[in-house]
């Protein structure tokens, strides 16, 4: 990326996702910024889930954050999607990025599993495991972007099919394509968005704004804590799978990508537009975001979190600082470069070479040559006139 966002004078305008990705040209701080502050919250949000029975404080929190964290991160993604098509290069990003990261962790979550709570626990690339839902569905949206960036209304169509997922409980687990389509709005949103967008949200009003913005939202999830199954956070199951009214499913979705909306804005607002002492942490969360579940799924599987020290306010104090700081750590260079063959492979060798590619390659080299020869006859005949 070329720039960074500015609060105030002086603004630049991020440079178009391709041109950002190019190698030699200065990241954005604010998406890098943005991507690691949003990876700590998913983190936190996964230390807060292991204490929440009978707590409604840590619940009203978790509410809150799970209301928008996972938005962001998926409104970052669809953001950088814009530039996605099915030409080879960009397959092959999709094939080494997304799938091949899915299959190697969901086998090795599997067996986890196996060897460390149930030993009969089967490998099923169908059934994501954990945090690995979000590949599958990366996976999917990517694949569709093209359909998103055709039709006239791309965000509008999404929330519809949201909403009607909400009340198809037949559509089964396979892939969560619950989540898929629930979440689909936030994705679609993030390719419409421009520049700009984000540049109105980071302004100063808006950043004062957020924060009786935020308090309300507080008030609001600590009063539906006794009245709202947190279930609906996840976006992973139908409407009648809760036991509520069918028209309940449409409402909700529609009610919690809105909310999830206004609170991602609030949370873009107050990231730092400057390069920070984490910035450099925001090219790695891919690693903390599929490293981090270990940890905690082990955690589980021993019962480390039945132990009665969380259950006090220094006890969650330090649950939130232990999930902060693993997944900080796992987003190092040193953890990247460790894992980085099983993350982001390249593996040239399982690709045809791209024939459009070689043809221009080709095309290129001919240009080229004719010029250089063009120029040795021209030099040449200035030669020959001068010598007479």
């Amino acid at each position: 990326m070329t720039s960074s966002l500015r609060p105030h004078g002086g603004r630049k305008t991020p440079s178009p996702p391709d041109q950002q990705a190019r190698p030699g040209r200065q990241r954005d701080a604010f998406f890098d910024n943005a991507k690691y502050l949003a990876i700590v919250l998913v983190g936190v949000g996964h230390a807060w889930g292991q204490v929440l029975d009978g707590n409604r404080t840590v619940e009203t929190l978790y509410r809150v954050l799970y209301t928008f964290h996972m938005p962001a991160f998926i409104i970052i993604s669809g953001y950088f999607s814009r530039s996605f098509d099915l030409s080879p290069k960009r397959v092959k990003r999709l094939i080494t990025g997304v799938v091949v990261p899915y299959v190697v962790f969901e086998v090795g979550y599997a067996l986890h599993r196996r060897f460390s709570e149930d030993p009969g626990n089967d490998i099923s690339l169908l059934d994501p495991t954990y945090l690995l839902w979000f590949l599958a569905a990366l996976f999917v949206w990517r694949l569709t972007t093209p359909i998103w960036k055709t039709v006239r209304w791309p965000l509008p169509i999404a929330l519809v099919i949201a909403a009607l997922a909400s009340v198809t409980p037949s559509i089964g687990n396979d892939l969560n394509m619950q989540r898929v389509l629930q979440f689909l709005p936030c994705f679609v949103l993030g390719l419409v968005l421009r520049p700009e967008h984000f540049q109105l949200v980071r302004r100063r009003s808006v950043r004062i704004l957020s924060v009786p913005v935020v308090a309300v939202s507080a008030v609001v999830a600590w009063w539906s804590v006794p009245r709202m199954e947190t279930g609906w956070f996840y976006r992973n199951a139908a409407v009648q799978d809760t036991g509520g009214p069918w028209w309940s499913g449409p409402v909700l979705t529609l009610a919690l990508f809105g909310c999830s909306v206004v609170l991602t804005g609030c949370f873009f607002a107050w990231v730092p537009g400057r390069r920070m002492w984490f910035t450099a942490l925001g090219a790695g969360t891919i690693y903390g975001y599929l490293l981090h579940g270990f940890v905690v799924k082990e955690a589980t599987f021993a019962g480390w979190f039945h132990a009665s020290v969380w259950d006090t306010p220094l006890g969650e104090i330090g649950i939130t600082v232990l999930g902060a700081t693993l997944i900080t750590l796992l987003c190092t260079a040193p953890v990247q470069r460790v894992l980085r063959c099983v993350v982001e492979p390249k593996m040239e060798w399982a690709f045809k070479r791209d024939s459009g590619e070689a043809a221009r390659g080709r095309e290129g080299r001919e240009r080229t040559e004719e010029r250089e020869a063009e120029g040795a006859r021209a030099s040449s005949g200035a030669g020959e006139k001068v010598s007479v």
